[in-house]
């Protein structure tokens, strides 16, 4: 059985029936192709950011994580209690990924001076590095994909 080269299906605007139910009116106000137009570019930067992490030897949740401290950390350093709220994980999940990240020499630990409960974290100069590398690498993706973001954008801005 061969397989086909077809390009793949474009999803349909969705069809309502007249006075099935009171969502009716909502339903048709919902641009159902745009939404998974946008989705789908979503996922797709987001894999080419996972690849480009990989292929610089970390992982996409420890990328994720130079970036948060690195992004976040103004005026003050991130704790791991921060970082674990920006990453949707749980806190010692948080704390296992900070002993990773700090054994790969990526990061340091700091004792909060105001509160010697808190551990910060900082960026090393190896975790700058591979920081600076990877953010070029995504923003020239993003430059590359912006006009058709923007565009997509506009239309849940016009509707």
């Amino acid at each position: 059985m061969a397989v086909s080269a077809r390009a793949p299906r474009r999803p349909r605007k969705a069809r309502t029936t007249v006075g099935v139910s009171a969502d009716h009116d909502i339903a048709d106000s919902v641009d159902y192709e745009a939404l998974a137009r946008l989705r789908y570019e979503l996922r797709r930067f987001q894999a080419f950011s996972s690849a480009a992490a990989t292929k610089a030897g970390l992982t996409p949740q420890q990328h994720q994580a130079l970036l948060i401290i690195r992004g976040f950390s103004n005026p003050d350093p991130v704790s791991i209690g921060d970082l674990a709220k920006y990453l949707l994980i749980r806190h010692h999940t948080a704390v296992e990924l900070v002993d990773r990240m700090t054994r790969l020499e990526l990061l340091t630990r700091v004792i909060d001076t105001t509160d010697g409960r808190r551990v910060l974290v900082k960026l090393t100069r190896e975790g700058e590095k591979r920081l600076q590398k990877l953010s070029q690498t995504n923003l020239k993706e993003l430059r590359a994909i912006g006009p058709t973001l923007t565009r997509m954008l506009e239309t849940f801005r016009n509707s």
